[in-house]
């Protein structure tokens, strides 16, 4: 109990001074996600594929509201440089749903599908303590920084007019992150993950800006048996309200404070292959204006080039 103390408050110290809050902002580590543990310590090719179903709904029930739908396929690759540095890539291909309604008018549906904005991201290790009986390099902080490219599908057209940015594949607007990850193996069965990033968002071409975000998250893993480890997850989002046009107009039903508690679960399948399965449940929100989030659904399979 005394670590998992240290864990929130060395969290708590990491905590960006400003809070911003994104309404399409994703909750989560996506590198760990992705690789777990080892994946702050793994040399060599690691590949994956992640297939993500997000569910939300703006605006006034009574009123003007769109309610969003999207699956999201994301190719994730990376690569350990000795042990300090891990070169990270992110594709995502987004099929959206996106529905409006309004009481003046018929409702409409929009379904598109393309490239979202690739990410590139780089980890480089600052600290790690020495080698501990039976579990190797028990502690190691970390200091992560990415770019979300603007090349991503984001001029969507459907009958000659350009669809709602809810319903673009991509934002068209570059965004830079940065942040700090902390693990401790408690033993060789369970280990403490902790993290915290800030994602300051671009603008587009048409004006339109994705609220800056911080994105903190608390996870506790450990062996089940021999070949399944669980995790359970705190994923935490806060960020700021979208801006619509250059005149700076802010959408009031965006942005906000999001808490979601995530089951993970990881089997090991031998030969490098690793099947992955979780579901984020939001159990804590305060979201400005008229929102509403739904669980998050993800599965996927991570790849170890070479591994058995």
């Amino acid at each position: 109990m005394s670590i998992v103390r240290l864990v929130i408050g060395g969290g708590l110290l990491l905590w960006p001074a400003v809070a911003r809050p994104c309404s399409m902002c994703r909750c989560g580590d996506p590198t760990f996600n992705a690789l777990g543990k080892d994946g702050f310590a793994a040399l060599g090719w690691h590949v994956a594929l992640d297939a993500e179903r997000f569910d939300k709904t703006e605006g006034d029930p009574a009123g003007d509201a769109e309610s969003l739908v999207e699956h999201r396929y994301t190719l994730f690759g990376s690569y350990g440089l000795g042990e300090k540095v891990t070169l990270l890539a992110r594709v995502p291909l987004s099929e959206r749903r996106l529905a409006t309604a309004s009481p003046a008018g018929t409702p409409e549906t929009v379904n598109t599908q393309g490239l979202g904005d690739p990410e590139i991201q780089g980890q480089l290790r600052l600290w790690r303590s020495r080698f501990g009986a039976g579990v190797g390099r028990r502690a190691s902080l970390t200091v992560t920084a990415g770019i979300k490219t603007p090349w991503g599908e984001n001029d969507v057209s459907q009958g000659g007019t350009r669809v709602d940015e809810h319903a673009q594949p991509g934002t068209g607007a570059t965004d830079l992150t940065g942040g700090l990850a902390f693990l401790y193996l408690l033993d060789r069965q369970s280990a403490v993950f902790a993290s915290a990033a800030y994602r300051h968002t671009g603008t587009n071409s048409h004006g339109y800006r994705y609220g800056s975000s911080v994105l903190a998250n608390l996870t506790f893993e450990r062996k089940i048996g021999g070949r399944l480890d669980g995790v359970v997850e705190l994923n935490f989002r806060n960020a700021a309200q979208d801006v619509v046009d250059g005149s700076g107009t802010r959408d009031p039903d965006t942005g906000g404070s999001l808490l979601y508690v995530t089951p993970r679960l990881l089997l090991d399948l031998g030969r490098g292959v690793v099947l992955r399965a979780a579901v984020q449940i939001p159990t804590f929100h305060a979201l400005n204006g008229f929102q509403q989030e739904r669980a998050v659904v993800n599965v996927g399979f991570t790849y170890l080039v070479g591994g058995r």
